[in-house]
């Protein structure tokens, strides 16, 4: 007796083999799932601190979006301790919070550390930026930086950022303002004449552009696919690499490299080699430079305003001290 695939036994039998093999798959995956999870949870080393690594890959990254992050760092400090273990971003961390642990990192033990980011990090400011690299590399560039931030070096770009805080203080006014938005805002603002030196054009805008789409992915998961975040940024990365390469091969052609790090980045060569900086080599340089310059500078200026709000005697002092400066500068002008 001959079966063809239209008798019903025979259509029985390849759906009960589909459906067999379906739950072959999903129970395999299941087991490679469970395995990974149980592996990733698995302590590989005692000494590290106690703590939750979270989802394979994930990680605990997910609960930081969904939480206030002072509220996911101080339920683990409660839970664990004042060190202890995480992953976030793509990253395992070790997590401190104590003043003791902060300083033998920082200070007492700091031969034993050296600084890293999160890959995703690594990408979006550029391989060449001096943070990803130690040595005779890392001190050339260190220089070049500080160089560019020496009095000498600003001197002519305080009357352009004195402007920038006057066009800033008429929109607080009357206004409840977020402080610590408000000084990144300004600090990016200084960062770039910093950056790119007095002249700011059109050019600098779509510059200006192109930053503050990459920064929205900062901090987002290392995942390049169409419409995620951190995609979106890379994408703008790009376009933003694109627009300095033009812009140091512009000033290179004209001679006049007009200030800024920029300026001191074209004229740097190496005093053995006589090489000069690569284009990636600034570019990624200029970037992570702005990337600093943001955060760390405005949450400085946002405890001064507030120390100099809840010390209101020291707001006094200041602003005499500031009037009477004031008051030296314009009889100097005066008399010359």
């Amino acid at each position: 007796m001959q079966l063809s695939l239209s008798s019903p036994f025979a259509l029985a039998t390849l759906r009960y083999s589909q459906a067999a093999i379906l739950i072959i798959l999903v129970l395999v995956c299941s087991f490679l799932l469970l395995l990974l999870f149980l592996q990733w949870h698995r302590p590989r080393d005692k000494r590290l601190p106690p703590g939750s690594m979270g989802w394979p890959y994930v990680g605990e990254t997910l609960k930081l979006y969904t939480e206030n992050p002072n509220s996911f760092f101080s339920i683990r400090q409660k839970r664990f301790g004042d060190i202890f273990k995480t992953h976030i971003l793509g990253c395992p961390c070790v997590m401190i919070s104590s003043p003791e642990a902060a300083r033998t990192v920082l200070v007492t033990r700091a031969h034993l550390f050296k600084p890293t980011y999160p890959t995703s990090k690594e990408k979006m400011i550029g391989p060449e930026a001096l943070f990803f690299h130690q040595g005779s590399y890392h001190s050339r560039l260190k220089k070049l930086v500080q160089a560019s931030l020496l009095p000498s070096a600003i001197r002519g770009s305080v009357s352009q950022i004195e402007q920038i805080v006057l066009e800033l203080l008429p929109t607080w006014k009357s206004n409840t303002i977020n402080t610590l938005q408000e000084m990144k805002r300004y600090a990016f603002d200084v960062a770039m004449i910093s950056a790119f030196g007095s002249k700011q054009d059109l050019e600098m805008e779509g510059i200006k552009h192109l930053y503050r789409c990459l920064e929205k992915g900062y901090n987002s998961m290392p995942l390049d696919f169409p419409g995620t975040p951190f995609h979106k940024a890379m994408k703008a990365r790009k376009l933003l690499d694109e627009k300095l390469r033009k812009l140091i091969q512009k000033r290179r052609r004209s001679g006049r490299h007009e200030g800024g790090l920029l300026g001191i980045l074209l004229g740097a060569k190496d005093h053995v080699k006589l090489n000069q900086l690569s284009e990636s080599q600034i570019a990624d340089n200029i970037i992570g430079v702005i990337f600093a310059a943001q955060d760390t500078t405005a949450s400085v200026l946002t405890w001064i305003l507030k120390y100099l709000h809840d010390n209101q005697d020291l707001l006094e002092a200041v602003t005499v001290n500031i009037s009477h400066v004031n008051y030296l500068l314009t009889e100097r002008a005066r008399r010359n």
